[in-house]
């Protein structure tokens, strides 16, 4: 479980619209003790409260959990403000090589969803933690949790439940969730679900996102909207798209955090796409190659946080490459 328990208490943390509607809330308009804004969601303050943000993905269980609880605390001493774990599908329409190899990888290690939550019950992070898989995982897990009625029961077996898995991640200390093949259309009793247990519900917006389908995500999102910067799949590129500039001004009079993710894998790029209005940079596949690929993974994941997090410093008009990331404040005498 991450450093404390980071789920909101207190209200519901939507503000319903004169319609009926509710819409995710921004700031609460409060002041911390500290004088910053208070706000309901743990993972905007994370974003809001470290801006820019640097938010990093692993697969869990590539190629152990064991492993996986090593590099994830290493990205979260390097500067990690948000941390996804992808809790490993045989189907991830979404990504792109790196990460359906490294999703194979921890499938064919043995990595459940029970693994996956004992996993995050051992987390120390001072990062908030979301969970980011597909539906058929949650619908699975809440199958697998129904009773089952006995043959010589007449009455029909319940339909699968998304409950279930939203109750274990909050129990687990998860901050959010995000479904890349789940439309927004379809989301209400999933996100119904992650608002009784006060967890996100983060979606993805395409480059080609817009219009009524824009507002009706943008009507659902909350925490962040996961801004995908090219079309396809994920995977590391050697440039940022033209496609981020134009989603993000599309985005721009929308009142909640804009983290840009496929392709970013250098602190160039955290830079580029900060400056261009970003409140947040995604990295995924530039990790999950150092898992692969290191002698000692966990310090290169370590340092390349620190680079990009370097990097969206610099994008926001603060800081060097040679500047220290959170580096503590040394004891008085």
């Amino acid at each position: 479980m991450s450093g404390e328990d980071r789920r909101p208490t207190g209200d519901d943390p939507r503000r319903a619209e004169s319609d009926g509607t509710e819409r995710p809330a921004s700031a609460s308009g409060e002041l911390r003790a500290d004088g910053g804004e208070q706000f309901d969601s743990d993972i905007e303050a994370a974003i809001r409260d470290n801006h820019p943000a640097l938010i990093t993905y692993l697969t869990a269980g590539d190629p152990s959990l064991e492993d996986t609880k090593a590099y994830v605390e290493a990205l979260d001493r390097g500067g990690a403000d948000l941390i996804e774990l992808g809790l490993p599908f045989s189907e991830p329409i979404a990504e792109g090589p790196t990460i359906q190899a490294a999703i194979n990888r921890a499938l064919e290690a043995g990595t459940t969803a029970a693994g996956f939550f004992e996993l995050v019950d051992d987390l120390e992070t001072e990062a908030p933690l979301l969970v980011m898989t597909y539906y058929n995982m949650i619908l699975q897990y809440g199958d697998s949790e129904a009773p089952r009625a006995s043959e010589s029961d007449a009455a029909p077996q319940s339909k699968p439940d998304v409950r279930p898995f939203v109750e274990r991640a909050a129990e687990a200390g998860l901050s959010g969730i995000i479904v890349p093949d789940l439309p927004a259309e379809e989301s209400e009793p999933l996100r119904a679900a992650c608002d009784d247990h006060g967890l996100d519900l983060v979606f993805i917006v395409a480059p080609t996102t817009e219009g009524e389908r824009l507002e009706t995500i943008m009507s659902q999102v909350s925490g962040f909207a996961y801004v995908q910067a090219r079309l396809g799949t994920t995977g590391a590129r050697a440039d940022v798209s033209n496609a981020t500039h134009d989603s993000l001004a599309r985005l721009s009079a929308y009142d909640v955090p804009k983290a840009v993710g496929f392709g970013v894998s250098k602190g160039d790029h955290a830079a580029e796409i900060i400056e261009a209005g970003a409140d947040g940079v995604i990295v995924g596949s530039a990790l999950i190659d150092i898992v692969a690929d290191s002698d000692d993974p966990a310090t290169d994941l370590e340092a390349k946080a620190q680079e990009l997090k370097r990097g969206a410093l610099r994008g926001a008009g603060g800081g060097t490459e040679a500047d220290p990331i959170d580096a503590p404040e040394p004891e008085q005498p």
